[in-house]
């Protein structure tokens, strides 16, 4: 016998199985990784491949697959690097390859229509709206035109199943206005947010399937509320703070529908975190996990495999 299925019924979205941190500050350059796996676990530091370097981002491609991509160093004629690093499903990290793209730093990174990623928005020197689009196969495009509100050090994540949602961020003002991203990769023109508190230094994930979340930033002061985001890309009000404040931080999904924040800075300057916040497959955050890994700010986070 065939399992009868209810009419109308439709089988949930699963999203990939584990997750990457890498990079960062710890008062020096890192390019360290830290794996995580389908329970949420966060293993030890796996030496570190390609450049060192700050404000980073990431997402992943290809179904099974992740990139690191961007940054900062302060040292060096360019310190605006357009470099990435491919992830296999595996969780290995390749040499750097070289940019394409203007190079830029504290961009927002996401995956799109199933299988691709997008880089966008960011600082150039001054902040910057252009998007650069990532094929199946982990190619990075050249600039796409900037569409929306130029700011930096913002979040981004995956809704819907195959859409992405850029948010909040700095144009030299916080603000928490919202781009979506269609299942073409074509971002949209702002989109005003009134229920969020605006702030930087933010970071998001996909959980549940099909939504997102945005966590933790910096006000004018550290904080760890966060804003749910529907399977239509519309943003939550703030959510009362589980567990300790932080900034800097990054975020990604495991367990093809749950999610994880993880290291960041507990205050402005210092006070660098390896601890980590698991999300449900309902988006609930749970408190402080004890950390793993290298304490680090200013890092990348994405799901592979």
């Amino acid at each position: 016998m065939f399992p009868i299925i209810p009419a109308n019924s439709v089988a949930a979205e699963t999203g990939n199985d584990e997750g990457i941190f890498g990079y960062g500050y710890t008062g020096a350059l890192q390019n360290v990784t830290n794996l995580v796996s389908n329970a949420g676990v966060v293993a030890s530091d796996t030496a570190g491949v390609g450049t060192a370097r700050i404000y980073i981002s990431a997402t992943q491609y290809g179904g099974d697959k992740a990139i690191f991509g961007f940054g900062y160093t302060p040292e060096g004629a360019t310190n605006y690097l357009s470099i990435t690093n491919l992830v296999s499903n595996a969780g290995v990290v390749a040499s750097d390859t070289a940019g394409v793209g203007t190079g830029s730093r504290g961009r927002g990174a996401c995956g799109y229509g199933g299988d691709k990623g997008i880089f966008g928005f960011g600082s150039t020197g001054s902040v910057t709206a252009v998007s650069n689009l990532v094929s199946n196969a982990g190619v990075v495009a050249s600039d796409t035109a900037g569409v929306g509100t130029a700011r930096h050090t913002l979040g981004a994540c995956e809704y819907g199943g195959d859409k992405g949602i850029f948010g909040f961020g700095s144009t030299g003002s916080l603000t928490a206005v919202t781009n979506l991203v269609s299942n073409a990769g074509v971002v949209a023109s702002d989109q005003a947010t009134t229920t969020g508190t605006a702030r930087e230094y933010i970071a998001a994930c996909s959980f549940g399937g099909d939504k997102g979340i945005f966590g933790f930033g910096n006000t004018g002061s550290y904080t760890g509320v966060t804003n749910l985001v529907s399977n239509t890309g519309v943003i939550a009000s703030d959510t009362a703070a589980v567990g300790g404040v932080k900034a800097l931080h990054a975020a990604c999904e495991y367990g093809g529908d749950k999610g994880i924040f993880g290291f960041g800075q507990a205050y402005a300057g210092g006070g660098y975190l390896d601890e980590t916040n698991l999300v449900s497959n309902t988006g609930v955050v749970s408190s402080d996990v004890t950390g793993v890994g290298t304490d680090r700010s200013v890092l990348a986070a994405c799901s592979f495999n």
